[in-house]
C-alpha cells in the first residue's frame, strides 16, 4: 500500500507539474497575442495598407522560457494571395482587401473602412480633433506618425539617405522623388503639350499654363499669380522688404535672383554665351535680345508707320519722330 502510495503522489507531482509547465505556455501564447492585438490597433492607420503581423509561408515556432521547449503553431494563409499571418484575425482583417468589405462605418458621413484604426482617424478630421501636440511649438496633428515625422524638423534628424550621393532627407517621400533625380524618371507627363516632370506639385503648376488659372491674389492690388512664391516676391513691392543683400558692397533686392545677376558686377561672371559669336553676358535676357541679331527677328512694331524693331527702348526712341511730326 505504501507503494501504491508514493506511485500516486509521483503522478500527481508530474501531473502538476505537466499542468504548470502547460499554463505557461499558454499564458506566453496570451501575452503574445495581446501585444500582437495592440500593435495592429495602433498601426492600422491607413485603409489602403496591409499593416498586419504578415509573415512568410510555413510554420511559426517559439520556445517557452520557463521550459525550453519548443512549441509550434499552424499559419493562417490567404487563398486568394497566399499571404501569410500569425493570427486567424490578421488574416480576417486581410481578406476585406480582396472581399471590399467595409465593417466600419462612420456615423456622421457615408465613409466606411477596412479595419478600426482607420474610422478612428477618420472621425478625427470630421470633428477636427488633432491628439496629438508638438511639445516644441504646439503643432497638432491627428495621427502619431505625423507628428513624429513633424519633430525632425526640430531634430535635424534626416534618416532616409540617398545611396549614390549621400543627401538625407526627413520623409522616405522626399527621397523617392530625389531619386528621380539620378533615375531621370519623369513620371507626370502633360498630355496638352507631352512635357514631363519628376514632381507633382511642378506638373500641377505647369498645368496652369494651359488653363490660365492664377489662385494666388494679392490682397492689396488684386493681382494673381500661378504660383505662390510669385505672390510673395510681389507683396515686397508693397511692404519694401528687400531681404536679399549683397555682401560686397550692401545693395538689397527684393529677389534672389536679381541679386545672383548683381554679383556678376563684382565677379566679372558673363554664364550666358552666345553659340553662333561666343559673346558673353551677365543675364539670359540681355543674350535673347542679342541673339535677334543672328535670327533676324524684330518683334516690336511701330503702330504708326510699322517699322519694326529688335529692342523695346529702340521702338521708344523712333516714336518721338512721330510726337515731333505733330508739332
Amino acid at each position: 500500500m505504501e507503494f501504491i502510495k508514493e506511485e500516486s503522489e509521483d503522478m500527481k507531482v508530474v501531473f502538476i507539474k505537466e499542468e504548470s509547465e502547460e499554463m505557461k505556455i499558454e499564458e506566453t501564447f496570451r501575452v503574445k497575442q495581446e501585444d500582437t492585438e495592440e500593435q495592429t490597433d495602433v498601426m492600422s492607420l491607413k485603409e489602403e495598407r496591409e499593416i498586419l503581423n504578415a509573415e512568410k509561408p510555413g510554420e511559426k515556432s517559439f520556445k517557452c522560457s520557463q521550459t525550453d521547449k519548443a512549441q509550434t503553431i499552424s499559419d493562417f494563409t490567404c487563398i486568394l494571395c497566399g499571404k501569410s499571418f500569425n493570427q486567424q484575425r490578421n488574416l480576417k482583417v486581410h481578406m476585406r482587401i480582396h472581399t471590399g468589405e467595409k465593417p466600419n462605418g462612420s456615423p456622421q458621413c457615408e465613409k466606411s473602412f477596412n479595419q478600426d484604426g482607420s474610422l478612428k482617424v477618420h472621425m478625427r478630421v470630421n470633428t477636427g480633433g488633432k491628439a496629438y501636440t508638438c511639445p516644441q511649438c504646439e503643432k497638432s496633428f491627428d495621427r502619431h506618425g505625423n507628428l513624429k515625422v513633424h519633430m525632425r524638423v526640430h531634430t535635424g534628424e534626416k534618416p532616409h539617405t540617398c545611396l549614390q550621393c549621400g543627401k538625407g532627407f526627413n520623409e522616405k517621400g522626399n527621397l523617392n522623388v530625389h531619386m528621380r533625380v539620378h533615375t531621370g524618371e519623369n513620371p507626370y507627363t502633360c498630355l496638352q503639350c507631352g512635357k514631363t516632370f519628376k514632381q507633382h506639385g511642378n506638373f500641377t503648376v505647369h498645368m496652369r499654363v494651359h488653363t490660365g488659372e492664377k489662385p494666388f491674389t494679392c490682397l492689396h492690388c488684386g493681382k494673381s499669380f500661378d504660383r505662390h512664391g510669385n505672390l510673395k516676391s510681389h507683396m515686397r513691392i508693397h511692404t519694401g522688404e528687400k531681404p536679399y543683400t549683397c555682401q560686397q558692397c550692401g545693395k538689397s533686392f527684393e529677389q534672389h535672383g536679381t541679386l545672383k545677376i548683381h554679383m556678376s558686377v563684382h565677379t566679372g561672371e558673363k554664364p550666358y554665351t552666345c553659340l553662333q559669336c561666343g559673346k558673353s553676358f551677365a543675364r539670359h535676357g540681355t543674350l535673347k535680345v542679342h541673339m535677334r541679331v543672328h535670327t533676324g527677328e524684330k518683334p516690336y512694331t511701330c503702330s504708326k508707320c510699322g517699322k519694326r524693331f529688335t529692342q523695346k527702348k529702340h521702338l521708344e526712341i523712333h516714336m518721338r519722330t512721330h510726337l515731333r511730326e505733330n508739332f
